[in-house]
């Protein structure tokens, strides 16, 4: 399904190498978001007219890895990086699109009934698809986009690329009758049903939902969520991106879920009275009756999701306490637990956590569904120089090349720009 040269990955990569504490390079990676630099193009490649510009962000996830689709508990925010786009109708039933990052221009008409071979185009095709499901009539539009968030690295970028989409069709063309969670559901539904990746919701509800200085204390069961104010005084929140860029279709992701799976089939026959949707419709106590009946590896998987379930908890009470001893060492024992427990984690997330313990980094964790990506790291101010420097030092001596580094703040939602 993903064919190397279009893939999603390499599309709207970033034409700068992030470097932390880099002033020139941190000005280039403003530039990958300029609003003239994406109309530019826009007028470029089109009839030369202009159009709507749209933004949405990619997302940390402070902790509750592996929740989302459990129905538990997860910690997130939006970031201040994401996917631009420019839109404007153009009078046809054809979508003409073109990626500014990877110079690839795609179209497809609004009613085709096969997605387009590239993969980053069926992101698109997607959510068209899923926004004339909630009742908007979508008609045919150009639309030049760019993004500086890093791809594969576990950061959200398909969630940005679907929400950005859903957003901007439902200003266009639904006169924004679609509910911001309708949205969520459609760039959920974009990437299960088009792109093969049995995603949560977690990525796509903080691109949605996101607000400045606030993190999200999402219950993926009830939808119900509460915003936690995160001004980390001291601290920065510093991403490494090992450049080992997952495909999470690719990958054992869905495995991973379809083990939790295996689990809850087991809890209903095992329990006939209750009603299992998901693991957390169930009691940590239940899995022992079940052990016989369950793979030893399922039922790790398991118990990674109850725990994860109860670091979130702690966690956002710690925020309100303003208590980042204990959120660091519960992202310690997340990252721990996603390698040795749910077994999502590589010899260089790894290594990147080791670093961090060793510079006694308040926190550290892998971030995103695994298997590469990055870590996200809460490190004081007066240590971040020393921290990523030798980061960036050990990492590139043991794997021979370096990491990419890059500060993140807290940041809004989905949002029309001009």
């Amino acid at each position: 399904m993903h064919n190397r040269r279009m893939s999603w990955r390499h599309c709207c990569r970033p034409r700068y190498s992030s470097v932390l504490l880099h002033e020139k390079r941190q000005k280039h990676s403003a530039r990958t978001m300029d609003i003239e630099h994406i109309r530019s193009r826009f007028i470029k490649h089109f009839d030369g007219k202009t159009g709507n510009i749209y933004f949405a962000p990619g997302r940390i996830n402070l902790i509750g890895e592996h929740t989302d689709y459990n129905g538990g508990y997860t910690l997130s925010g939006a970031i201040d990086k994401g996917i631009m786009a420019e839109l404007r109708p153009n009078g046809s039933n054809t979508v003409m699109c073109y990626s500014i990052d990877h110079k690839d221009r795609i179209e497809f008409k609004i009613d085709d009934s096969a997605c387009p071979r590239t993969s980053w185009a069926r992101y698109i095709y997607g959510i068209v698809q899923e926004m004339r499901k909630l009742g908007v009539e979508v008609k045919g539009f150009n639309t030049a986009f760019s993004g500086n968030i890093p791809q594969g690295a576990g950061i959200g970028s398909s969630a940005a690329l679907e929400c950005c989409y859903a957003f901007a069709l439902n200003d266009l063309f639904g006169n924004n009758k679609v509910s911001a969670w309708d949205m969520v559901l459609a760039g959920q539904a974009a990437e299960q049903q088009y792109c093969g990746v049995n995603c949560g919701v977690v990525d796509q509800f903080a691109s949605i939902f996101g607000k400045k200085d606030r993190l999200i204390c999402l219950d993926c069961r009830s939808h119900i969520n509460d915003y936690i104010t995160f001004k980390p005084n001291g601290h920065k929140l510093i991403l490494i991106d090992t450049k080992l860029h997952h495909t999470l279709a690719d990958s054992a992701y869905n495995a991973r879920r379809k083990s939790c799976e295996n689990v809850v089939k087991s809890l209903q026959a095992q329990f006939p009275d209750h009603v299992f949707e998901t693991l957390r419709d169930a009691e940590h106590n239940m899995l022992e009756s079940i052990k016989d009946k369950v793979s030893e590896e399922d039922l790790k998987r398991a118990h990674h999701v109850f725990e994860e379930n109860r670091r979130v908890q702690k966690v956002c009470q710690a925020m309100r306490n303003n208590d980042y001893e204990t959120i660091g060492k519960k992202m310690y024992e997340s990252h721990e637990s996603l390698n040795t427990v749910y077994e999502v984690s590589c010899e260089e997330l790894n290594y990147l956590n080791q670093i961090a313990l060793d510079n006694k980094v308040t926190g550290s964790r892998m971030m995103g569904g695994g298997f590469g990506g990055c870590t996200i790291n809460l490190v004081k101010e007066s240590e971040c120089e020393a921290f990523v420097n030798q980061a960036r030092q050990r990492y590139a001596s043991k794997f021979n090349h370096v990491p990419d580094f890059h500060e993140v703040k807290i940041g809004n939602g989905a949002q029309k720009i001009c």
